[in-house]
């Protein structure tokens, strides 16, 4: 029995990942569920699709709350860099110890939303988990809202900006890090900015 080659199975298999999704029964089209065909794809960035499948994106936003700051999908895309845009409006996650403000302990300052600028963080707040990402024991009051997220075969919590719905990362509670609140905001760098000014108590 002859096998067929690798680039005869990697052709097949992209093509095949890259098919509509359609049911087989026509009075139920899973393509209604989002009023639109979607494809299955992988993360362009990543060489290895496991990989894309860790530090990718979804397409959709946690919720539909109308944020405060309102913006069209292109209005961000302009606005944003790249890597901002997949992290921010497309719920990615950077590299672990990867980012900006992993390893940034300030005595004083804030942390705003690199998107809206609104105030999420105090420096106060911010502690070394290890964790290879931005970690913080509480935000600012209805600074952040948390949404379920259930991606990647767990049960997460995710957190967003208030203000704009921007994704932030995910929270971890009861961890024992012996913070006041016994939680984690596990935070991508690329979702905030750093002032050493106070902007809101």
């Amino acid at each position: 029995m002859r096998f067929p080659s690798i680039p005869t199975l990697i052709r097949t298999f992209h093509t095949f990942t890259n098919t509509t999704i359609r049911a087989a029964n026509p009075t139920f089209n899973i393509s209604r569920l989002y009023n639109a065909p979607h494809r299955a794809t992988f993360t362009q960035s990543m060489p290895i699709p496991f990989i894309g499948a860790l530090f990718g994106t979804s397409g959709r936003m946690a919720d539909n709350t109308n944020y405060p700051v309102q913006k069209t999908e292109g209005e961000w895309q302009a606005q944003l860099s790249p890597e901002q845009f997949r992290i921010l409006r497309k719920k990615g996650t950077e590299m672990a110890g990867s980012g900006t403000y992993d390893k940034h302990y300030p005595d004083a300052g804030v942390y705003t939303c690199t998107a809206c600028e609104a105030p999420l963080y105090k420096a106060s707040h911010k502690f070394d988990s290890g964790c290879g990402w931005p970690a913080f024991w509480d935000a600012f009051p209805d600074a952040v809202g948390q949404r379920d997220d259930s991606s990647l075969g767990m049960k997460r919590t995710e957190i967003v900006c208030n203000n704009c719905g921007g994704h932030l990362g995910h929270i971890f509670k009861g961890e024992r890090f012996g913070n006041p609140k016994n939680d984690r905001h596990c935070v991508n760098s690329v979702s905030i900015n750093f002032s050493s000014e106070e902007k809101k108590e």
